[in-house]
This record gives structure tokens, sequence and C-alpha cells, in this order.
């Protein structure tokens, strides 16, 4: 499919998926015409194991071709601009197959040549992103010597080489401590102001702070798009909390969603994600967890969606 009507891309830095679909040769569908536009800011890509989430990452960034419709970047197709597209993209992938014999520094030098940046660019780039992520002092060790967290942040450092535009990142705090989740979180949210940056994650709280919008996919269409503040709102009236015994908490597993429960003297304090109202529940507001549980797993034991 072309783009013939490019009145509709006015903006030179939307990035715009159009009908996309993608069919494994399996038969299995893992997208099923999926539409979306991407101007600079956070979006946060929420959805569970099998969703779709790593079959958007693949072909927005042009690993993967799409079985129907394009992936375009201002009025052209990614394919076309080729090596215009991997100039501006920077990817955080969430595998952690990285060069075991080289260092921290040798890596990011090596993905500065393999981007094409300038000798002098990378020279200033490379010490400032060590920094950033926390690396300094380990740059000169071997990455076979790396924890899992310190092979996640020199992954995200690798994404940000040569200031892309467009800044995929695929679990980005993954193996990474409180302290160096909000440092990385608040980085990205810094960066972000010219950027589009699209985060896949299943830590909930990291997105909530600084997603301009959340984006929900599950089994291959999205099924939700909004402000995390919107998302929340249509859960006011939704989630109730309460004081229950051992025994009662058995039974509620089969008939009630739990978001939560906390052990006090009395029992258990309780909340629950349920349409109807609940006599004798306090309505409590929602959190973004809650909109997660609420659209993804509202199965009961028997695999039948609750109410």
């Amino acid at each position: 499919m072309s783009i013939s009507n490019q009145e509709n891309y006015n903006e030179k830095s939307i990035l715009h998926l159009q009908n996309i679909r993608k069919i494994y040769p399996n038969g299995k569908e893992a997208l099923k015409g999926v539409s979306l536009d991407l101007t600079p800011g956070i979006y946060g890509l929420l959805g569970p194991n099998g969703a779709g989430k790593s079959t958007m990452i693949k072909i927005i960034t042009g690993l993967l071709d799409a079985t129907e419709g394009e992936v375009i970047y201002g009025y052209e197709n990614i394919k076309q601009m080729d090596r215009r597209y991997r100039k501006i993209l920077g990817y955080m992938p969430q595998q952690q197959k990285l060069y075991e014999t080289f260092t921290g520094t040798r890596f990011l030098w090596y993905m500065a040549t393999l981007k094409g940046m300038a000798k002098e660019e990378a020279k200033k780039q490379i010490p400032r992103l060590l920094e950033v992520v926390n690396l300094s002092e380990a740059a000169g060790r071997k990455i076979g010597h790396y924890s899992g967290g310190m092979k996640q942040r020199l992954l995200l450092a690798q994404a940000l080489l040569d200031d892309p535009k467009i800044l995929i990142l695929d679990e980005p705090t993954a193996g990474l401590d409180p302290r160096e989740r909000i440092r990385i979180r608040n980085f990205i949210s810094e960066i972000a102001r010219d950027k589009i940056v699209l985060l896949a994650t299943h830590v909930v709280p990291d997105i909530e702070c600084i997603a301009k919008e959340i984006i929900l996919l599950n089994e291959g269409v999205i099924i939700d798009q909004g402000t995390p503040f919107n998302l929340i709102r249509k859960l006011e009236g939704k989630v109730w909390e309460k004081v229950v015994s051992s025994e009662e908490l058995e039974n509620m597993h089969k008939d009630h969603l739990i978001s939560n429960m906390v052990s006090v003297s009395d029992g258990f304090l309780v909340k629950i994600i349920d349409d109807n109202n609940q006599e004798g529940w306090k309505a409590v507001h929602p959190t973004l967890e809650d909109v997660y549980l609420y659209n993804f797993e509202r199965v009961n034991y028997k695999g039948k969606k609750l109410a």
C-alpha cells in the first residue's frame, strides 16, 4: 500500500502504523490490522505474553516484514528510507546477547561504527552515556563479567547513541534495582521531549508516571489507548476493598479478580476488580495495575470472563 493521501501526514515527526497484519508461516496471526500514530513523547505498550508486542516492535524496527500494511515516518515508508531510517532509530532489545569478550566501551564504539557515527561525535557521546547508565567505572571490564542489570543498562546506552529520533525500548528496566529503575526512568522522561519513545514493559509503575499515552494490546488488537489518567478513570466504581477472613478468602479466588491483599490483625484486606456493585465493600480509587488486570486477566479458573 503506498501513500496516496499525504495531507494526512502533515507533520514530519509522525510514525504511522497503517493496517499492520502479521501472519506467521504456522498460520498464527500475531497482529490483526493495527493502525497507530506516534508523535514525540513516551508511549507505554502493555499486554500479556503472546499479545503481539514483540512482533509490533520488530516490524517498527525493520527486523520483521509485515504481511500487510506499512510503517511510515513522515511521508515515507521506512523500507524506502532504509539506512536513513536506521540512522534515526534507537532500539533496545529485551534479549541480552552481547559480545562477552568486549569491554563496555569497546561495545559502544562498535555500535557507533555500525551506526556510521563520526569519530569525534562518538568520542563525546560514549563517556556521557556510560555515566548516564552508571557504567563509567565498569566501562573497561569485559561484558561477560557484567551482571544482568549492567548488561541491560549497556543495551540502553547503545540505543541512545547518535541521539535517535525514534527510540524503541523492550523491557528497559528488567533486572534493575529500584534506584537504577528510577534513574533510568527519569532519564528516559528527560530525553523524550523531541523523540518518539515506545516502551514495552511488564513493570507498570515504570510508565504510569512518565507515559503520555498507554497502548493496550491483546491478541494482536489494540483494545484501548489513552492517557494513564483517562484509562484509570474508566475503572472508577469497579475496584472494591474489604477485610475478609481466611475462610472467605479461599472461596473468593473462584469468583473475583483479586488485585491485592494484605494481612491485617482480623484477616486480610482484599482489593478486587468487578463491574458489579459489591454490597458491603468499599469502592476505592483504581491504579494502572488494576487497569492491566481488568483488561488482560479477567478470567476465572474455568476460563470464563468475569462480569
